[in-house]
């Protein structure tokens, strides 16, 4: 039988170190410039990669006396960093000057404000209905609202590439769809257990990584050599 939990270990190591590496590309923009606008992304894949640190942690664990804490808390962490990032890219949509540092704040406030009302809501409206089960039926509100935000940044990514075209800046926004449909596949897995859909989801969250990790090692990495 196909080992999830191996499988999920693997991913979240991998996954949460190309986070962390993008996290340094991504710090080159403040440290050459040190205007908070630039820290939003950065701070939105290192939540990501914390997330995928923790999953890692909770699927080695199980099952552990804590399994279910620790599930809820890398689950929401990582929801939380999606709505980091929806909010980082809604707060620069207008800005042409330099932000402050209160939009960056702003960011984190509103993340963390969107998050507990998600929180809420499965805990109140949906907790009740579905007792037991509850994580697993949470998960499919918790997959839909994180195809929302990834939606909302694949589009405002497609608008801005449009806008001002670069053969680079097109491959963004393919990073968000990929990651949107990686957490649109696992409500299949949530709803039906199809592995199918879960070793797809797996497959499009690596890619969706891998291509952030080429465009900052080009956009980076590469330009700097060239300035040398």
């Amino acid at each position: 039988m196909f080992d999830t939990t191996l499988a999920r270990i693997i991913t979240e190591i991998v996954s949460a170190v190309i986070c962390f590496i993008l996290v340094k590309f991504m710090m080159k923009p403040y440290q050459l410039t040190r205007e908070s606008r630039y820290l939003g992304l950065p701070f939105g894949f290192g939540f990501l990669g914390a997330s995928y640190a923790i999953s890692a942690i909770v699927y080695y664990s199980k099952p552990n006396i804590f399994f279910m804490d620790l599930l809820w808390f890398q689950s929401l962490t990582r929801t939380f960093a999606f709505v980091f990032l929806a909010m980082t890219y809604y707060f620069s949509k207008n800005s042409k000057k330099p932000s402050k540092n209160p939009d960056l704040l702003s960011g984190i406030a509103f993340s963390i404000l969107i998050v507990a009302v998600v929180a809420l809501f499965l805990l109140v409206v949906i907790a009740p209905q579905v007792a037991s089960h509850f994580y697993s039926e949470s998960q499919i509100y918790i997959r839909i609202f994180n195809v929302l935000c990834l939606s909302y940044v694949a589009i405002h990514t497609l608008r801005s590439h449009i806008k001002k075209p670069d053969p680079t800046t097109i491959w963004i926004p393919l990073g968000f769809i990929l990651l949107g449909i990686s957490q649109y596949s696992l409500l299949f897995w949530y709803t039906d257990t199809s592995y199918a859909a879960f070793t797809g989801a797996i497959a499009l969250r690596l890619a969706g990584l891998v291509v952030f990790l080429l465009v900052a090692y080009r956009t980076f990495y590469s330009s700097g050599k060239e300035d040398k």
